[in-house]
């Protein structure tokens, strides 16, 4: 096979430099340090005096070298999960330090194809920025869109600016609280300041031995045969790594697939049979609409602004738990529609999530209910805009 490219996961990458890494001619040692480069920023300078103790602490209490030389993230969207390995030296096995919840997900499961759909990435990554000054209290960046984003996402607006960050909110990325980015920030600090430039992230749909989690993949890819080919790869890469706590090695296919060398059998598929149930079709709210403005000089406005949206939002997703598919306990779904002229929101569309036919119609019949918005402005006259948003339901 003609590979495109290879993506090592313990990271064997040359990159252009970083923001805020370590300047141009300084060591992992002395006064220069990174660690020392870092403290010169308030924030950072805050998180060591406040956190460095604590996680030394937490390091003998498991037996474990501080500080690790080598760390390694995996995250799971749907487990809403966030782990973190640790070594001394290559050949060591990883052993896991812990495990943070995230606070919430944007997007449903699947990888990111484009920019504005919300996706946080599957697939993997290497944090490629330190940045002390966010906006989101600290962050660390992944390097998407990597080489095999490059060839299947969108290749004019892929999308960027994919972080873990602070502040437990998101409208992409992979959000923790402030307490967590702190120690996650200081662990990745030390590792860079050992040597270890390419910490890798790898970004899981779901933890694949976890029978909720695995039952709910299979539902949403039943019907997807490119999703689930997709979600194949990276269970390879999952089983690999829980055989070995070593990372595999990931090469990249000339159709940007990723192949997992060396990976052991995946486990049968969980296939869950569902009984079909017959109803009158549902008539929804549609209109033929001449034109959807793309770019627009004022986006549409939701009567009390965002924070009034998301609580809407919030309270569908709570009030369609009970629709949801038998085994299924959350589901992002990803949601189309079109704020006409008027105001007026109409054709809408579940684009992922939930397949079934009654949750659909349902979900739809209660998003029509939503109050009418101030249109899209263009040229200082209002136009329809397409909207994508998607919906937690658990």
């Amino acid at each position: 096979m003609n590979m495109k490219n290879f993506l090592i996961s313990c990271c064997l990458f040359s990159v252009a430099g970083a923001a805020f890494s370590q300047p141009v001619g300084t060591s992992a040692s002395g006064s220069n340090s990174f660690i020392n480069y870092q403290k010169t920023f308030p924030r950072p300078s805050e998180s060591f005096a406040r956190k460095e103790d604590t996680l030394q602490k937490q390091f003998k209490e498991k037996k474990l070298t501080w500080p690790a030389k080598y760390i390694y993230i995996r995250s799971f969207k749907y487990d809403s999960q966030l782990e973190v390995w640790v070594k001394q030296e290559i050949k060591e096995s990883f052993k896991l330090f812990k495990t943070y919840k995230v606070c919430a997900l944007a997007g449903s499961l699947g990888p990111k194809r484009m920019e504005g759909d919300y996706q946080v990435p599957e697939g993997f990554y290497y944090i490629n920025e330190f940045n002390p000054k966010s906006s989101y209290y600290l962050s660390l960046g992944i390097n998407y869109p990597n080489e095999s984003d490059k060839v299947l996402s969108d290749s004019l607006r892929p999308g960027s600016a994919i972080y873990i960050h602070g502040s437990c909110v998101t409208v992409g990325c992979i959000p923790i609280t402030d307490e967590q980015i702190d120690e996650l920030y200081i662990l990745a600090a030390h590792a860079k300041n050992s040597g270890q430039d390419f910490i890798p992230v790898h970004i899981f749909p779901i933890k694949f031995d976890v029978e909720r989690s695995a039952n709910y993949l299979s539902s949403l890819t039943k019907d997807d045969a490119a999703l689930k080919k997709f979600a194949g790869s990276m269970e390879d890469a999952y089983n690999y790594f829980e055989k070995h706590r070593q990372l595999p090695m990931v090469m990249i296919g000339d159709k940007g697939q990723y192949i997992i060398n060396d990976a052991p059998l995946r486990k049968p598929e969980v296939i869950i049979e569902e009984k079909p149930v017959k109803k009158a079709p549902v008539v929804h709210r549609t209109r033929k609409i001449d034109e959807v403005t793309d770019a627009v000089h004022q986006w549409p406005q939701y009567p009390g602004g965002g924070e009034a949206f998301m609580k809407f939002l919030d309270k569908t997703g709570s009030d369609m738990f009970s629709f949801l598919p038998k085994g299924v306990k959350k589901a992002f779904v990803q949601v189309e529609f079109v704020v006409d002229k008027d105001g007026i929101p109409v054709n809408f569309k579940v684009l992922k999530g939930i397949n079934e036919q009654g949750f659909i119609d349902e979900l739809i019949t209660r998003l029509e209910s939503m109050a009418t918005w101030s249109p899209a402005i263009l040229h200082d006259k209002p136009v329809a805009k397409k909207m994508v948003q998607t919906i937690v339901v658990q």
